[in-house]
């Protein structure tokens, strides 16, 4: 496998550092370590090429188990549920790849989503197996997303994220906010909660902040503008909420449920959030671009 496939592979795969143990043979330590996936799934996985070492060598039953060895395997699940939404792919060319994402669908595998995923489905669609996210947005978030096909211009692309050279405006629906004045800043510390899925607002020196403003007024609902500063996980639904907003069909935020209590996952009622738009000077032809999503929020 060469570099640029395998950098790309490790987008899609979970890696594993091996722990500490009596095991002759990494298969071994991985029976052990994933006691529900049993030992035939791990033989057919490695039959497969599914299981790689760190230089992305597939890695065979015999192979000889080391404590620290770091290996990357892809996660399968059977009879993994479809998710009933289409992807739109808005832009393709040699370095960019820019898709609109709808409700539900994950970009990169996680739990319980591995081809249910916006990463697996266009690299199978546009038969590019180097596709990889830029930036990331979360599962029940629909909208942009800008994917590098390129390895030679990837770190480009990368650091318009990684030094905030790219702009970006969410749409979102929420309770009405007559007591503030707009275009409103949030400026905020965000931290982990409990549980861990979740972020909250803290004391201390704000590491979060987002510019709002309203697009339109229906009577308790708004329909605002959110230009995050930042890119803290949740931070436009933390910081709605805390302002008294929460984001309509939203799970999460201001309280999250019970499991026992939460109602299986409702394909009516999306979170009504939307990345909208994407502006930026390409590092490569250093002209200007901007992406629209052309998905819309319903009230």
């Amino acid at each position: 496998m060469s570099a640029s496939s395998f950098s790309a592979a490790q987008q899609r795969a979970s890696t594993l550092h091996l722990p500490a143990g009596p095991w002759a043979t990494v298969l071994d330590c991985l029976c052990a370590h994933f006691p529900a996936i049993d030992r035939a799934t791990w033989l057919d996985r490695m039959a497969r090429g599914r299981v790689l070492d760190s230089d992305g060598q597939p890695i065979g039953p015999q192979h000889l188990y080391r404590e620290g060895l770091r290996i990357h395997y892809f996660r399968e699940v059977a009879q993994e549920t479809p998710i009933p939404f289409e992807e739109s792919v808005l832009h393709v060319d040699e370095h960019l790849v820019v898709a609109d994402k709808p409700h539900f669908l994950p970009v990169t595998p996680s739990g319980q989503y591995v081809e249910q995923t916006l990463l697996a489905r266009l690299a199978k669609r546009l038969d590019n197996p180097l596709l990889v996210p830029l930036h990331r947005i979360d599962r029940l978030t629909a909208g942009l997303v800008l994917f590098s096909a390129n390895p030679d211009s990837r770190a480009a692309y990368q650091a318009l994220f990684r030094e905030r050279r790219i702009d970006k405006m969410y749409e979102a629906i929420a309770p009405a906010l007559p007591q503030l004045e707009f275009p409103h800043l949030r400026r905020s510390r965000l931290v982990d909660g409990d549980p861990f899925i979740l972020m909250r607002e803290a004391e201390g020196v704000p590491n979060s902040e987002t510019r709002i403003e309203v697009l339109e007024r229906r009577g308790e609902w708004w329909r605002y503008a959110l230009y995050p500063v930042t890119g803290k996980r949740h931070q436009l639904r933390v910081h709605m909420s805390a302002l008294g907003a929460p984001l309509r069909g939203d799970p999460l935020y201001p309280v999250l449920l019970p499991r026992e209590q939460r109602e299986p996952e409702d394909y009516a009622r999306p979170l009504k959030l939307l990345a909208r738009e994407l502006d930026f000077i390409d590092p490569l032809s250093g002209q200007p671009r901007q992406f629209q999503s052309r998905l819309q929020l319903d009230w």
